[in-house]
Protein backbone atom coordinates (compact mmCIF):
# COMPACT_ATOMS: atom_id res chain seq x y z
CA UNK A 1 0.00 0.00 0.00
CA UNK A 2 2.38 2.39 0.32
CA UNK A 3 3.99 1.70 -3.02
CA UNK A 4 0.57 3.00 -4.64
CA UNK A 5 1.50 6.80 -4.54
CA UNK A 6 5.03 6.55 -6.09
CA UNK A 7 3.24 5.61 -9.35
CA UNK A 8 1.26 8.40 -9.21
CA UNK A 9 2.39 11.48 -11.79
CA UNK A 10 2.46 14.27 -9.36
CA UNK A 11 4.64 12.14 -7.16
CA UNK A 12 7.25 11.28 -10.02
CA UNK A 13 6.84 15.27 -10.80
CA UNK A 14 7.44 15.86 -7.46
CA UNK A 15 10.04 13.59 -6.54
CA UNK A 16 12.08 14.76 -9.45
CA UNK A 17 15.36 16.52 -8.58
CA UNK A 18 15.53 18.98 -11.35
CA UNK A 19 11.97 20.43 -9.99
CA UNK A 20 13.71 20.71 -6.54
CA UNK A 21 16.16 22.66 -8.63
CA UNK A 22 13.97 24.83 -10.11
CA UNK A 23 12.02 25.55 -7.35
CA UNK A 24 14.82 26.65 -5.49
CA UNK A 25 16.32 28.80 -7.71
CA UNK A 26 13.05 30.37 -8.46
CA UNK A 27 12.82 30.81 -4.49
CA UNK A 28 16.07 32.33 -4.33
CA UNK A 29 16.07 34.93 -7.26
CA UNK A 30 12.68 36.59 -6.38
CA UNK A 31 12.94 36.81 -2.60
CA UNK A 32 16.70 35.88 -1.50
CA UNK A 33 18.97 37.56 -3.45
CA UNK A 34 20.48 40.79 -3.98
CA UNK A 35 18.76 41.43 -7.68
CA UNK A 36 15.80 39.92 -6.66
CA UNK A 37 12.50 40.49 -9.09
CA UNK A 38 10.71 42.72 -5.80
CA UNK A 39 13.70 44.78 -5.49
CA UNK A 40 14.30 45.43 -8.96
CA UNK A 41 10.12 46.55 -8.58
CA UNK A 42 11.32 48.96 -5.79
CA UNK A 43 14.21 50.26 -8.15
CA UNK A 44 12.31 50.46 -11.11
CA UNK A 45 9.66 52.90 -9.01
CA UNK A 46 12.11 54.98 -8.43
CA UNK A 47 14.33 55.68 -11.31
CA UNK A 48 10.23 56.00 -12.95
CA UNK A 49 10.08 58.80 -10.09
CA UNK A 50 13.56 60.87 -10.42
CA UNK A 51 12.93 60.93 -14.45
CA UNK A 52 9.36 62.98 -13.65
CA UNK A 53 11.28 65.19 -10.93
CA UNK A 54 14.45 65.37 -13.82
CA UNK A 55 11.77 66.69 -16.71
CA UNK A 56 10.25 68.73 -14.01
CA UNK A 57 13.20 70.25 -12.79
CA UNK A 58 14.49 70.69 -16.60
CA UNK A 59 11.46 72.81 -17.31
CA UNK A 60 11.51 75.10 -13.99
CA UNK A 61 15.42 75.81 -15.67
CA UNK A 62 14.06 76.64 -19.11
CA UNK A 63 11.98 79.00 -17.32
CA UNK A 64 13.91 80.19 -14.87
CA UNK A 65 16.40 81.18 -17.89
CA UNK A 66 13.79 83.16 -19.61
CA UNK A 67 13.39 85.11 -16.41
CA UNK A 68 17.10 85.89 -16.12
CA UNK A 69 17.34 87.05 -19.62
CA UNK A 70 14.32 89.40 -18.66
CA UNK A 71 15.93 91.07 -15.74
CA UNK A 72 19.21 91.93 -17.68
CA UNK A 73 17.20 94.77 -19.08
CA UNK A 74 16.85 97.77 -15.85
CA UNK A 75 13.19 98.60 -17.03
CA UNK A 76 12.44 94.43 -16.89
CA UNK A 77 14.59 94.83 -13.61
CA UNK A 78 12.15 97.70 -12.22
CA UNK A 79 9.00 96.02 -13.19
CA UNK A 80 9.31 93.03 -11.36
CA UNK A 81 10.73 94.98 -8.26
CA UNK A 82 7.67 96.93 -8.18
CA UNK A 83 5.54 93.87 -9.13
CA UNK A 84 6.89 91.47 -6.77
CA UNK A 85 8.29 93.60 -3.71
CA UNK A 86 6.49 96.69 -4.03
CA UNK A 87 9.20 98.62 -4.22
CA UNK A 88 9.45 102.62 -5.30
CA UNK A 89 11.21 105.40 -6.26
CA UNK A 90 12.37 107.70 -3.68
CA UNK A 91 10.06 110.76 -4.78
CA UNK A 92 7.13 108.22 -5.27
CA UNK A 93 4.03 108.01 -3.10
CA UNK A 94 2.36 104.72 -2.93
CA UNK A 95 -1.54 104.49 -2.27
CA UNK A 96 -3.24 101.47 -1.35
CA UNK A 97 -6.41 101.28 -3.02
CA UNK A 98 -8.65 98.23 -1.45
CA UNK A 99 -11.75 97.11 -3.52
CA UNK A 100 -14.16 94.49 -1.75
CA UNK A 101 -13.65 91.08 -3.34
CA UNK A 102 -10.29 91.85 -4.63
CA UNK A 103 -8.11 90.05 -2.51
CA UNK A 104 -5.82 87.49 -3.23
CA UNK A 105 -3.95 85.59 -0.40
CA UNK A 106 0.26 84.78 -0.25
CA UNK A 107 2.05 82.35 0.44
CA UNK A 108 2.36 83.68 4.08
CA UNK A 109 -1.74 83.57 4.10
CA UNK A 110 -1.38 87.84 4.29
CA UNK A 111 -4.06 89.35 2.38
CA UNK A 112 -2.30 90.96 -0.53
CA UNK A 113 -4.74 94.12 -2.21
CA UNK A 114 -4.85 95.54 -5.33
CA UNK A 115 -2.18 98.25 -5.41
CA UNK A 116 -2.41 101.32 -8.00
CA UNK A 117 1.61 102.26 -8.23
CA UNK A 118 1.62 106.17 -9.91
CA UNK A 119 3.95 106.82 -12.58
Amino acid sequence: MSKAYKNKPWFKFLSNKYVWVLLFFCTWMLFLDNYSYFDHRILNHEIDDLENNKTYYQEEIKKDEGNIKLLKNPAQIEKYAREKYFMKKDSEDIYIIEFEGDTLKNKDNAKITHDEFPK
